[in-house]
């Protein structure tokens, strides 16, 4: 069991040894199955090079995840261009955090998490996730110039905004990877990668036995997470532009076959297209990925927001039956009378 820690005093935390898997780019059998395989080819170039460091094309292939030590170590098979796309990570490891990004997060890379998020407060836009997943944790990388460089920034995604962020070094593709002593996060790059999904119009078959790319080690308690309430980790992962503002179609969960770049980031809702875009690391089997939420107000039986007599008549016309049922009880009666009255008025 985890000790509750707040996401504030865990950004101060230093954690002891990290266990033996070597952050490296480079999955040699350190990870068990895939949690996710890409689905489409990738919009932002096959890359062809075959270097360690550099790469004229970026994909997402495929992703594994473990838990060692109170960390959690992530490796996405693929390649990362070294034009300086960005490798964007969302982590929904807690309560509460952001479903839709805000646009007062800490200004990391530039001010990189908030050029996602909403452009002005109200404004209503902002990168919105699926129904099921609000990120609590974010870290991007990214690479480019000559030589080659890798560089990182992490932060926190709090419900109301704000938090901490941090840069946190820079690193070599393919020998020295990013090691940051003072929040435990380590990050690689391998990018010698020409296998797994082709470009436009090509395939997808190899994604799954890609074995470099991005590996990254978090320790758990700095992602605020808890295992008193909250068992199953989330991780949305994406290719975006240099300048954090235009989205590929290379997410972890895919898209699906056929997908194109999604572009502007604030325009897009990941909960319109089909199936998840997340992947979950099943930490215990028994915690549903989507908790069913029970409805705010059951007495309002047509949704409306309100609580008043056309209830009141669904209740009476249903009454013996299941139809004006409010209380999960399969009949409607005296108890979903009551129910109504008690309610009566604007759902809270």
């Amino acid at each position: 069991m985890f000790t509750k820690i707040s996401i504030v005093a865990a950004f101060a935390f230093v954690p002891s040894a990290l266990s033996q898997i070597v952050v490296d780019g480079v999955n040699l059998q350190e990870y068990a199955t895939p949690i996710s395989v890409q689905n489409a080819t990738t919009g932002f170039g096959d890359s062809t090079l075959g270097a360690v460091d550099a790469a004229n094309g970026s994909e997402l292939d495929n992703c594994f995840a473990t838990i060692d030590g109170g960390v959690l170590y992530l490796f996405f098979g693929g390649n990362l261009e070294s034009n300086f796309n960005k490798f964007e990570l969302f982590i929904d490891s807690g309560v509460g955090g952001q479903n839709a990004l805000r646009g007062d997060n800490a200004n990391v890379d530039f001010n990189g998490l908030n050029r996602l998020g909403e452009s002005a407060v109200g404004v209503g836009d902002g990168l919105q996730f699926d129904a099921c997943f609000s990120a609590n944790f974010y870290l991007t990388t990214t690479c480019g110039g000559t030589p080659t460089a890798l560089y990182a920034n992490i932060a926190q995604v709090l419900t109301e905004g704000g938090g901490i962020g941090a840069y946190i070094g820079s690193g070599a593709p393919g020998t020295v990877a990013i090691d940051n002593a003072k929040y435990g996060v380590k990050v690689a790059l391998n990018n010698s990668n020409v296998l797994g999904v082709g470009a436009n119009g090509g395939s997808t078959e190899g994604a799954s036995i890609v074995g470099t790319g991005i590996e990254v080690a978090i320790p758990l308690s700095l992602m605020g997470y808890d295992a008193a309430t909250q068992q199953n980790i989330k991780v949305c992962a994406m290719i975006n532009g240099g300048g954090h503002d235009w989205l590929s179609n290379q997410f972890i969960g895919g898209l699906g076959a056929g997908s194109a770049n999604l572009a502007e980031p604030r325009l897009v809702s990941l909960a319109t297209v089909a199936e998840n875009q997340y992947a979950v690391i099943v930490v215990d089997a028994a915690e549903p990925d989507c908790p069913v939420v029970p409805p705010a107000c059951p007495a309002d039986l047509n949704g409306d927001g309100f609580v008043d007599a056309s209830d009141l008549a669904a209740v009476l016309g249903g009454w013996g039956t299941e139809s004006g049922d409010t209380n999960g009880d399969l009949t409607t009666d005296a108890a979903d009378l009551a129910a109504v009255l008690s309610a009566w008025g604007t759902c809270v």
